[in-house]
């Protein structure tokens, strides 16, 4: 296609394709082409951590309880999530974008964004460089991914997701009206079914209507938000990539198909994403000082909830369990059912910034080593050889 985009920001977005489920049906190739459900115990509150696009097709999908999704799809093979194989995969993963830009942000494991604007002399435009990433990902992981290539962090995000599974798009300046116009307003970051409804119900069910309502009109109807969804309705998106190390903040979320209620679900779906921006605070050498909690009610109302540690942490247990405190002191104030839940880490400094300590703190060098020995016996013996509790 050969798109000239040399005048603006060249951002691209890579969205693995039913990663878990994916490294699952390459591990073991008698589930190729078949359903795949990765998940916790399905005799427990386990719930679905990744499905695959066959398994999809019945209705199952992530943070689903897994006793649920195979009563929609019982001849799916259910499987257990091996965290360590996808951590592997995934710096192998990282590997590759990072031999082209050292602007990556790491949105989760299987998800990135990369700013490749200064990488153009080297590896050609936007476009080339995301054609050879994609393929580089095939050939070296044996997985397919999504990619789309646009001037901004939401165009390429959106653009990654018009084609799933193995897509590729591209969005310009010159196309990007023609694209967005015709997507439902929901394509659009933070519009959830209430905010539809509401645009809906005043006539604008597409990104078309929603850039040509007046400011005025759309704040009586969105409050707030109405300056920045008629920017993004238009495609302007001015936020940067930003690398962990560069990074405010660390985080993980999660918006459920279905609101959810049940504390041990939410407590599960916690814990992954704690574990997951530990894993990404320590790979990156950083701390946390204030870690904040997100929880989105059905009527899309959303709320925060801090706590700062007296000092900044990275080790698995110490983030859990301040997190597990924030969100049981929630809990027993304004339980209610969640759209969304996340988890952010802030006020980030470098591991071995500060002044160094006479005495160290036993419990946390323990933690330290436990998180190593953890990490060290789950890459050799695989995951179910320890379990992290609640």
């Amino acid at each position: 296609m050969g798109v000239d985009m040399a005048d603006a920001r060249q951002i691209i977005h890579v969205d693995m394709d039913a990663f878990y489920a994916s490294v699952e049906q390459l591990d073991s190739p008698q589930f190729k082409g078949k359903p795949v459900i990765v998940g916790g115990d399905p005799k427990g509150r386990g719930v679905v951590a990744a499905a695959s696009y066959e398994a999809r097709k019945f209705g199952v999908h992530s943070a689903m309880p897994m006793a649920r999704a195979i009563k929609l799809c019982p001849q799916a093979a259910v499987l257990p999530v091996r965290m360590e194989r996808y951590i592997k995969l995934s710096g192998e993963l990282h590997d590759i974008f990072e031999s082209f830009t050292p602007l990556v942000e790491s949105v989760s494991l299987d998800e990135a964004f990369l700013d490749v604007t200064e990488s153009i002399q080297l590896f050609g435009n936007a476009e080339k460089i995301a054609h050879t990433i994609k393929k580089e990902i095939k050939e070296k992981l044996r997985l397919t991914a999504s990619v789309g290539v646009a001037p901004n962090k939401f165009l390429a995000k959106l653009a990654s997701d018009l084609k799933k599974p193995d897509g590729f798009v591209v969005v310009t300046e010159q196309n990007k009206q023609d694209i967005l116009d015709p997507l439902p307003v929901n394509k659009i970051w933070g519009v959830g079914k209430v905010t539809q409804h509401a645009l809906q119900s005043h006539g604008i069910k597409t990104m078309a209507q929603l850039r040509k309502t007046p400011l005025e009109h759309l704040r009586r109807i969105v409050g707030n938000c109405a300056p920045l969804l008629l920017e993004l309705a238009r495609g302007i998106d001015e936020s940067k990539v930003e690398p962990a190390i560069y990074a405010k903040s660390l985080s993980s979320e999660q918006t459920f198909a279905t609101d959810i209620q049940d504390q041990e679900i939410l407590l599960s779906v916690l814990l992954e994403q704690v574990d997951q921006v530990a894993q990404r605070l320590r790979t990156n050498a950083l701390k946390a000082r204030t870690l904040t909690l997100k929880l989105r009610y059905p009527d899309f109302q959303t709320i925060t909830r801090s706590k700062t540690l007296t000092e900044a942490a990275s080790t698995t247990q110490t983030l859990w369990q301040a997190a597990k405190a924030i969100f049981q002191k929630w809990h027993s104030r304004s339980a209610a059912p969640l759209r969304l839940l996340g988890f952010t880490a802030s006020g980030l400094v470098q591991e071995n910034i500060g002044q160094k300590q006479l005495f160290t703190n036993p419990e946390e060098e323990k933690q330290k080593r436990l998180d190593k020995a953890v990490d060290k016996i789950k890459n050799r013996y695989g995951k179910n050889a320890l379990h992290r509790g609640r």
